[in-house]
């Protein structure tokens, strides 16, 4: 071969390396050389956490969820407000409602003491969500790895791209089909709902005004969250699963068909439109709704991760600075 062939293939294979660098995967294996014990030193400290109050395992699985719907699955969530940084926390969405990031914090802590400088908050909060969900009888899923954190945080994006309470069926259809989801992921992973709670505030309207509410359950809410508005009564907690909220099971779909959902939300998935027949799958098959569930979860921890030479390994989750 000639010169001129040898110089075109030595171009193309500089042409794939590069594009193989610029579009890094992620793995499943990622940490196995460079940090082997960081999935179960998470896991147990995730554990621990959720055994001293296991509402926790709500608050990190929508920890992960409100990360990866703004800038990617690259722990902007986590970052606090700097003289270069607005915190996303502050968007209506997240403001007095996020909770967890302790806990996040806490097993970085104790990743960086076995791995200094390895591990990204990112891929903690997407192992953190997993284990919380097996911690609760949800299911399990192999995360993948290797995401690294971002430098930069986006209020104004956090409070375009985080569904609403009020949010329509299309708008929550539309909002997810954005981040590569589809109807059927928005109706599982609206599932994650049959852990936790919410705040008086966010659905004082559907309790008192709202028509497609079963009357006993609307009335059995109301009892401790009065009409009127005040700052107190608008932070009472009530579980969005009256029936079992600190299992993860199916039960949160058998109250969608008894308009009993707590968020307008909630009960918009079953209103008579295009998700009634998922919610009613869901209803009657707990193994279909957790396999669709972590399928979804894993869709979701891929929404836009930086991986390869983007981003950084924070130190600390809260911070940028690196030292």
């Amino acid at each position: 071969m000639g010169s001129f062939t040898y110089s075109v293939i030595a171009l193309l294979l500089i042409m794939i390396m590069s594009s193989s660098s610029c579009t890094a995967q992620l793995s499943s294996t990622f940490y196995d050389a460079t940090c082997p014990n960081a999935l179960s030193t998470i896991r147990t400290s995730i554990r621990t956490a959720i055994s001293k109050e296991r509402r926790m395992a709500a608050s990190l699985i929508r920890l992960h969820f409100h990360d990866c719907f703004v800038q990617g699955c690259d722990a902007s969530l986590l970052l606090e407000d700097s003289d270069s940084i607005v915190s996303e926390k502050s968007a209506l969405q997240n403001f007095g409602s996020i909770r967890g990031e302790n806990v996040i914090e806490n097993a970085k802590s104790k990743v960086e003491s076995i791995c200094p400088g390895v591990v990204s908050c990112a891929d903690i909060l997407a192992v953190a969500a997993r284990d919380a969900s097996a911690a609760v009888g949800g299911p399990s899923w192999t995360v993948m790895l290797g995401r690294r954190d971002s430098t930069t945080a986006s209020k104004s994006e956090a409070e375009s791209d985080l569904p609403l309470f009020t949010a329509t069926l299309k708008e929550l259809i539309d909002l997810f089909g954005r981040k590569g989801l589809n109807a059927r992921d928005v109706v599982a992973l609206s599932g994650s709902h049959t852990i936790g709670q919410a705040q008086c505030g966010l659905f004082r309207s559907r309790i008192y005004n709202m028509t497609n509410i079963d009357a006993n359950f609307a009335r059995t809410r109301q009892r401790r969250c009065p009409s009127s508005s005040s700052s107190q009564d608008d932070s009472t907690l009530a579980p969005l699963d009256l029936v079992t909220p600190n299992s993860f099971d199916n039960n949160y779909f058998k109250n969608l068909i008894q308009k009993k959902g707590l968020l307008e939300s909630d009960q918009i998935l079953f209103s008579g439109d295009s998700t009634d027949a998922i919610v009613t799958e869901y209803s009657k098959s707990p193994s279909k709704f957790s396999s669709d569930f972590a399928s979804a979860m894993i869709k979701m921890g891929d929404i836009k991760p930086l991986t390869g030479s983007a981003g950084v390994i924070r130190k600390i989750c809260s911070s940028t600075i690196l030292n």
